[in-house]
C-alpha cells in the first residue's frame, strides 16, 4: 500500500514500516531516557515513562491536511484512504512491538573490550530501563497521518487496554463521527487530544490545506465532544506571527470554553524535518513567548484555569484546573 519511493523517504527518517500501513520511529526521549539524560514532558507532566513509550501510527502517510508546521513529508500524502488491505490491530501492535526493539538494539551493551568491537557500541546505556523498553507499555497514536483514518482505530485502543498499556490518540479532529464511535463503543483512549493550530475559519482553511470543505465544522463537532472522554486535551502548536496574536488568544479562550477539555497543552513549533522548507526558525517561540500566551490565556478563560507545568527543553506547557489530576491513574 505504500510506495517504495515514499518507504524510501520514511526510511531515511528511520521509520520502521509496519504491514501495509503503519509505522515506527523511537522518539528521541525515548533514547535520552535510555541513556538518563532526561526524560519527556509526556513523562514530567502525566507520569508515562519515556523509556518505554512505542510512538507510533496505524496510517502513516494518509491525512486529509497539508499543515504549514508539519515536519512529516506531507508532500508524499497518499490521501484519506487506506484501502482494502486492513491490518488487524494484534498484528499492528506487534509488529510495532518488534519493530520497536530492532531500533534500539543498538542500545543494547556488549561485554568485553570495547576498543575490540568492530564497530560502536553504547556504554551509557541504563541496562534496566533497556530491559524494560523491550515490552513498550504506552502507546502514543500519532507520529504521523491521521490515526483515525485507520478503520479499526476503536479496536486497537480496545486491544491496548486488554495488554494493560496506555494509549494517547491524537487526532486533528476531522472525523467527529469516529470519536462518537469510540465513545459509543466505550472504545475511549487513555488521553485524547485533538490538535487545535488554528482559532478561526479562514486562518484554518490557509494553514491546513484540507481536502475536506467543511473541514472547520468537523472539527468543531470533535470540539463538541472532548468532555465526554475522561482525560481530554486540546493541543495547540505555537507558531509565532501565525497564531500568537492577541486575538488569537480570545479567539482559542472561546473555543476551548464551548469545548470543555480536561488540559490544554502548549508546544513550541520546531523548525524541523520538512517544516524547514516551509517555517524558518523566526517562527520558533521562546519558551517565555509560551509562557507569556499562557498567561494571557488563561486570564482570558477564567474561572480555576491555570499553568500546572512546564518542560522548557520541549518547549511545553499544560494547563488544566487541578494538578492532582495531571498524572494518569494506573490500573
Amino acid at each position: 500500500m505504500i510506495p517504495e519511493k515514499v518507504k524510501e523517504v520514511l526510511k531515511k527518517q528511520h521509520y520502521e514500516i509496519v504491514g501495509k500501513h503503519s509505522a515506527v520511529q523511537v522518539c528521541h526521549w525515548t533514547k535520552k531516557s535510555l541513556r538518563d539524560q532526561g526524560v519527556c514532558y509526556k513523562e514530567k507532566f502525566y507520569g508515562i515513562k519515556s523509556h518505554r513509550c512505542c510512538q507510533m501510527t496505524p496510517a502513516v502517510m494518509w491525512c486529509p491536511n497539508q499543515c504549514e508546521h508539519c515536519w512529516r513529508a506531507i508532500e508524499l500524502n497518499l490521501g484519506d484512504k487506506l484501502g482494502n488491505e486492513i491490518n488487524s490491530p494484534s498484528a499492528i501492535i506487534d509488529g510495532c512491538i518488534e519493530a520497536q526493539k530492532k531500533l534500539l538494539e543498538g542500545f543494547k551493551k556488549s561485554s568485553g573490550d570495547p576498543s575490540k568491537f568492530k564497530r560502536q557500541v553504547r556504554q551509557d546505556t541504563n541496562m534496566e530501563k533497556f530491559e524494560e523498553a523491550q515490552e513498550p507499555m504506552q502507546f502514543a497514536i500519532s507520529l504521523s497521518g491521521e490515526p483515525t483514518l485507520y478503520p479499526k482505530i476503536g479496536s486497537l485502543i480496545e486491544e491496548l487496554r486488554k495488554r494493560k498499556k496506555t494509549s494517547f490518540l491524537v487526532t486533528n479532529g476531522l472525523y467527529p463521527q469516529k470519536l462518537k464511535e469510540l465513545l459509543a463503543k466505550g472504545q475511549k483512549p487513555t488521553q485524547l487530544y485533538i490538535s487545535v493550530n488554528t482559532s478561526n475559519e479562514k486562518d484554518y482553511t490557509k494553514f491546513h490545506k484540507s481536502s475536506i470543505k467543511n473541514a472547520w465544522e468537523k472539527l468543531n463537532e470533535s470540539l463538541s465532544l472532548m468532555s465526554q472522554f475522561p482525560r481530554s486535551v486540546f493541543r495547540i502548536n505555537l507558531i509565532k506571527t501565525k497564531n500568537m496574536s492577541q486575538k488569537n488568544i480570545l479567539e482559542f479562550a472561546e473555543l476551548i470554553k464551548e469545548a470543555n477539555p480536561k488540559f490544554i497543552e502548549l508546544k513550541g513549533f520546531m523548525s524541523v524535518g520538512f517544516a524547514r522548507a516551509r517555517l524558518g526558525y523566526d517562527k520558533m517561540p521562546w519558551h517565555k513567548d509560551m509562557q507569556k500566551f499562557a498567561k494571557e490565556l488563561v486570564e482570558n478563560l477564567g474561572g480555576k484555569w491555570k499553568i500546572l507545568d512546564e518542560h522548557e527543553v520541549s518547549r511545553a506547557i499544560v494547563l488544566g484546573k487541578d494538578k492532582k489530576e495531571l498524572k494518569i491513574k494506573w490500573n
